[in-house]
């Protein structure tokens, strides 16, 4: 194998094990968003654990269409819980920078 050969394989694992924690990342901050957003809607103990999981695995199945945040928009708008995109979008964030502490360590 080649120096080049090696640099390119080295760069690939690097992008791989980047793209990991970055999942990771969202997902942990997804899943926390979605417990918070289940307590704005009344859910507690398993059916907002519940609700928070189905959020999560339909996003990552692809199966929402604009993503965890704009679904729990539509199920804030539906529930009459008032909350703006913007003041989700916030929550999201901090939520992010706590998972990435935790993934990170």
């Amino acid at each position: 194998m080649s120096g080049f050969d090696k640099r390119e394989e080295a760069f690939e694992s690097k992008f791989a094990h980047d793209e990991e924690i970055l999942f990771r990342i969202l997902a942990r901050a997804k899943l926390t968003t979605g417990l918070w957003a289940a307590e704005k809607l009344g859910k507690t103990g398993a059916a907002a654990e519940e609700y928070a999981k189905a959020l999560l695995t339909q996003d990552v199945a692809g199966n929402l269409k604009f993503g965890v945040l704009a679904q729990i928009q539509k199920d804030f708008d539906a529930a009459g819980v008032v909350q703006s995109e913007h003041q989700i979008a916030r929550h999201f964030e901090e939520f992010k920078a706590q998972a990435t502490k935790a993934v990170k360590g």
